[in-house]
Formats: C-alpha cells, structure tokens, sequence
C-alpha cells in the first residue's frame, strides 16, 4: 500500500471513533484493527505493528476511564503519538553553523539517487541564503561528474571535481580545502556507491571521510526497497558515523512504511525527503507534521515557513484595501502568483488542514496547478478597469459583454469565466466583512500585530459556515480553525500579509 492510500486508510479507521455512538471495546479493537493491517500493506515491520497496537491498548482502559473524559479524544491522541514514535529515533537532528565551512559527505548505493540528492540539498540550502558548492568524489560510476555539473550549473551552485584523476580521496580533499578557503559554508561531498554492500565500498567511504572529516555523514537510502533499508542503514552507520538520512522516492506512490519504520531503528534521524525528480521536489522532514499530513490534518509549520521563503515586500496598499473592506480582482491575481512561487502544489495543498488527500497524488497537484494557471490566463485577458475595479463582479454582471470578451481572449467558455467571477465575489465578500467589523482592527499599521481578538474570533465562525464540514471536523473543529489562524498571525510577519490575509479569506 502506497503512502496516500496508508493515510487515507488510517484516517478512515479514526472516524470509526467519530461515527460511533457509543465508544468501547469494540469500537477500539475494531479501529486498531483496520490502523495496524494499513500499516502492515505499507510494508511496515509487523513486529513495530503488534507494539504500537499494545501501547494504545494500554493507554486506554475504559474501566478506569471517568465518565466525563472525551474518550474519542484521548483514542486520537494516543494513536497519533504511537505513529510518531513508530519513526522517530529520539535523536536530535545535526544542524550546520552559520558562518563556517560545514563539509557534509553523502554515503549510499549505487541508484539510490545519492547524487540527486546532493544537488537538491545544495540548492535547499542556497535558497535560504547559504553559500554552498558541491564536489564529485565519486569516480567509480561513469558519467557521474557530468551528472552532478549539469545539475549544479542548472542550479548555478559551484562544483569542483575531475575527469582524469581516478582517485577519490584526493579529488575530496582537494575540493574541500578550495571551498574551505573561499569561506563556502555548506561543501557537499558525493561519494561513490555500489550495486551492492562490499568491501570495497566501505573501504573507500573510510578513506575518503578520514580525508577530509566531515561534520555530517549522510546516508541515502531508496524508499521502494522497503524493511530491507533496515539492513542497508546498519551496515552504513558501522563502517562510518552515519549521523543523518535522506529518504528518496518517498512520493504518494510509494510504498514507504518499511523505509520509515526502519530508520528509526537504526537512531539516525531522516533529515530530508525526496519526493520527485525535480530539484525542488525535496521536503525538509519532521515527523510530527509529516504524520499531521499523512492524516490530512495538514503542516501549518511547514506552511509558514514557505511563506517566509517568499521573502515578499510590504503590500502596504493591500493592507489598507483588507482595512476598508476592499478587494480587485488584481490583488486575487498577485495571491495565486504568490502561492505559484511557493513550489510544488501538492506540497503547498498537503500543507493545509484537510486537503493531503486530495492533493498527495499527482494527478491532482497536475489538475490543481493546471486550473490556478487557467483562472491566471483568465485575469490575463481582463483590462485593467476590469482588474482594479472594486466591484469587479457587478461590472461584469452589468456588462455581460465583458465575459464573453475576455473568454474568447483567454480560449475558454463564458461558463469558466462566470465561475472565476464567482470564486472572486466569494473572496470579496470575506475581505468586505473583515473590513466592515467595527473594531477588528485596532489600530493603524501591521494586521499581525493590530488584530482584535474578540472580532477576529467571530470572523472565524463565518469562515466555519463557508467550509465544507468534513474539513473543519479534519481541522478539530472550531477549536481547530482558531489555532491555526491563531499560528497564521504569530507565523507570517508584517512584510507577509499579503499571503496571511489570501489564506484567511
């Protein structure tokens, strides 16, 4: 079973809680039932199963249980828990120093796309402003420095390495000790892999990590070979100090119990996931939001944190629009550029409580993204009275013959066009009373930091009508709704607003 499905599955056997009058016994063993045979199709170790199933078991005894106590609660909670420990090692991520040169050596098999990886993580680390480079000590696999300087010049990230010299050693201390001397603060080191566990291999790893000491040893391990990986990571973490690991092929597609369980056996944690073949197809990994996301209860952190990467200017105009209750179809526009800048959308959705089931495939991310970029050559065929109007529907609906121009412009049907206009009267209404609350903002200046509490609580509720109920139940309900804005307002600084307020609308 794929890991969508496996989220999909276990979320299914939660509502059983949500679904039954009464909860006892047999509500619970049929609930832990459905959750530990997902698990088991996921490829996860039955051994780590039959444990997780007896830790919930033992957390819940209905007998010592009060009356008063929310039963379905405290199921939830500890099967989340148990989930969270199944591939957590407990053991605290290596992180790298600003400011100085942090030589990071990739260890692996051949094929496990270790060289990929090498370049996806570069250019993680580029764009949150790290000076990095890259360098090829693999000289057993031909075509494996080409593969790496394509990659780097596509990401214009520096790489050194050699197409004469065969040894690996020396072509690893000597561009390690180059970038240590141009003060690069993330040198990444990829290393030779083999078609299978030898002596040889090993031997080598060792040599080249005594040559130039690195601060993190990474291990990467392909998510389809499943339990096997368990294996693989202890063979690695005894031959060198396999400090951190990078999980690839970990998509919706594949079958990534075995791989996840098994890591965390081994005490390294997963720092990272490849979840494409594209260089940002590569999520920074935390356990407890990743299972957040598995269950469709989204990664509010995770989503944060890409609004930040933004690094957006002040939308002090749109700030004073949202004020006064205002809202173009232009500043509709520049919200789905901004979240077209965010990356990979099925990422971005997965984000977002209640939607990771609809979006971890990939049909769906294509038809999702397909559709943001038809409702933008829509607005693209719009003038700019029609853009900046504050009633951009009304002018429309007055003027019919504006729809049926602008659908010939972008190629679609007036019928689309109708349904874009309504999606924006939907947005502007929300902004309309978020602007017409008496009070709901106190003062002039920063949204974040001037919001009224008590109206913005009443915003939410409306909000709660507008939603499909199946999300904000997804959500945990209003209590739910409330944190989440709650970490909206705290998470994304004054110079976000313009992504804070598209998200709240």
């Amino acid at each position: 079973m794929v890991l969508a499905d496996l989220g999909r599955k276990i979320t299914s056997a939660l509502k059983l809680l949500s679904n039954a009058t009464i909860i006892n016994e047999e509500v619970l063993n049929e609930m832990l039932k459905e959750i530990c045979t997902a698990l088991i199709q996921a490829d996860v170790n039955i051994k780590l199963v039959k444990q997780l199933r007896e830790n919930v078991r033992s957390v819940i005894d209905f007998d010592e249980m009060a009356g008063g106590l929310n039963k379905r609660r405290m199921i939830q909670s500890a099967v989340f828990k148990e989930l969270v420990k199944l591939i957590d090692p407990g053991v605290k991520a290596w992180q790298p120093t600003k400011g100085k040169s942090n030589v990071i050596m990739f260890v692996g098999l051949q094929g496990s796309g270790k060289t990929t990886t090498c370049s996806k993580l570069a250019f993680y680390y580029q764009k949150k402003g790290w000076k990095t480079c890259l360098i090829c000590a693999d000289t057993f696999r031909a075509g494996a420095f080409d593969q790496l300087k394509q990659n780097a010049t596509k990401a214009r990230i520096p790489f050194y390495g050699s197409y004469t010299e065969i040894d690996p050693v020396i072509i690893a201390r000597e561009g390690v000790e180059k970038f240590r001397l141009e003060n690069f603060e993330i040198i990444i080191v990829d290393t030779s892999g083999r078609h299978k566990q030898e002596d040889s291999l090993f031997e080598e790893m060792l040599e080249v990590s005594n040559a130039v000491d690195p601060d993190n040893i990474v291990f990467v391990m392909d998510a389809s070979i499943g339990q096997a990986c368990e294996a693989q990571a202890r063979a690695f973490k005894e031959k060198v100090d396999v400090a951190s690991v990078i999980i690839t092929k970990l998509d919706s597609h594949a079958k990534g119990g075995g791989a996840l369980s098994a890591v965390a056996a081994t005490k390294s944690p997963v720092i990272f996931i490849g979840t494409g073949e594209h260089i940002d197809d590569f999520e920074s990994f935390k356990v407890q939001p990743f299972v957040s996301k598995l269950l469709g209860m989204g990664d509010i952190e995770g989503l944060i944190d890409k609004v930040n990467e933004l690094k957006l200017d002040d939308n002090e105009e749109l700030m004073k629009k949202i004020k006064h209750g205002q809202f173009t179809l232009r500043d509709m526009y520049e919200q789905f550029q901004n979240i077209m800048k965010m990356g990979p959308f099925g990422q971005i959705m997965g984000m977002i409580p209640g939607f990771s089931s609809d979006f971890l495939t990939k049909g769906g991310e294509e038809e999702s993204m397909k559709r943001l970029q038809k409702l933008m050559t829509i607005m693209d065929s719009m003038n700019d009275q029609e853009l900046d109007n504050l009633d951009g529907e009304k002018l429309f609906f007055r003027q019919p013959g504006r729809v049926a121009r602008v659908a010939r412009g972008a190629g679609v049907s007036i019928r689309e066009v109708n349904e874009l206009l309504a999606q924006y009267k939907k947005f502007a209404q929300m902004v309309k009373k978020m602007g017409g609350m008496k009070g709901l903002f106190k003062a002039s200046g920063d949204m974040n930091k001037n919001v009224n509490p008590t109206q913005m609580a009443k915003l939410n509720q409306q909000m709660a009508k507008m939603m499909d109920p199946r999300v904000l139940q997804q959500m945990g309900g209003m209590a739910g709704l409330n944190n989440m804005m709650r970490q909206f307002q705290q998470g994304a600084s004054g110079k976000h607003g313009n992504m804070f307020n598209f998200t709240d609308r």
